[in-house]
């Protein structure tokens, strides 16, 4: 049987290559200036507007989405008769996982036979864009849910997350690092490099002199290990650089895709202009 698959906005997921493969995308909210934006529809905030006002000096902060409108989509797809397969955002970075949990139990209160998949990815991007598209695979495979939980089971927690930043001092303002991992990385000439721990965390993993040796730390990183055929790379603003990374890591011969695409409203505000992201799964977990 058919089912949904649902995934949310922090995904940075191709909202066009989404609609085409019939997965739905719920969106977080981005505040902004005095004003709250949509990150998901054809009025949606684009990280193009929202960078070039942090560039600014603005602000942004985001919300995750609410208990009501997870309800109200599986109330939709459970009185159509299908089950739904959600793959979410790190439940560490943000309570949207939770919002969809306690939405899940309510619907099942009525519903008690709905099938209701909720997966904690502990992952973020394209990484999660990722899990989304395998699970894509599976069901135009002609898998049923459970065929596509497993695979995504498998892949989630090896898939390795390395975010090169510019400025910390956006995600320590989020929340997501402490004050002491923001100062030592705006140390003069230090390129921080954060990842996405087994728990789903933001962690400061290395710190590199320079963006040129940042890069070639990244690149070490992925292909130590590496598992899979493909690696993704996001950017924020600035897309040669994301490009020159793809370029050396098609150089490997164990890589036969590099899929590149820009970071979302979502994760933008909390990384900042001048991010790059690069994503692959390895063998082991992290």
């Amino acid at each position: 049987m058919k089912f949904k698959i649902l995934t949310d906005s922090t995904s940075d997921i191709d909202q066009t290559w989404a609609q085409e493969q019939a997965v739905d995308v719920l969106g977080l909210t981005v505040q902004l200036e005095g004003v709250t934006y949509e990150t998901v529809g054809p009025d949606r905030l684009t990280s193009t507007v929202l960078l070039e006002k942090m560039n600014h000096g603005a602000k942004p902060q985001t919300s995750q989405i609410n208990v009501g409108t997870f309800e109200a989509y599986f109330r939709q797809v459970v009185e159509a008769g299908q089950a739904v397969f959600y793959v979410a955002f790190s439940s560490t970075l943000s309570g949207t996982y939770q919002s969809a949990v306690m939405a899940r139990e309510v619907v099942l209160d009525d519903f008690p036979q709905a099938e209701i998949v909720i997966y904690d990815t502990k992952a973020a991007s394209l990484g999660q864009t990722y899990l989304v598209m395998k699970a894509v695979e599976v069901r135009e495979a002609g898998g049923s849910l459970a065929d596509a939980l497993a695979v995504v089971e498998d892949l989630a927690p090896r898939m390795r997350t390395i975010f090169l930043v510019d400025d910390l001092n956006h995600l320590m303002r989020g929340g997501r690092i402490s004050k002491t991992s923001a100062i030592i990385g705006g140390l003069v000439n230090i390129k921080p490099i954060i990842t996405i721990a087994r728990d789903g965390s933001l962690q400061s993993t290395a710190k590199a002199r320079g963006s040129k040796k940042a890069v070639s730390t990244a690149i070490d990183m992925i292909l130590d290990g590496l598992a899979d055929d493909t690696v993704l790379v996001a950017y924020a603003d600035q897309e040669e650089p994301a490009q020159v990374i793809a370029e050396r890591l098609r150089e490997n011969p164990q890589i036969t895709r590099v899929l590149v695409g820009p970071l979302g409203p979502v994760i933008s505000a909390h990384v900042g202009p001048g991010t790059i992201g690069v994503f692959a799964v390895g063998k082991e977990e992290r």
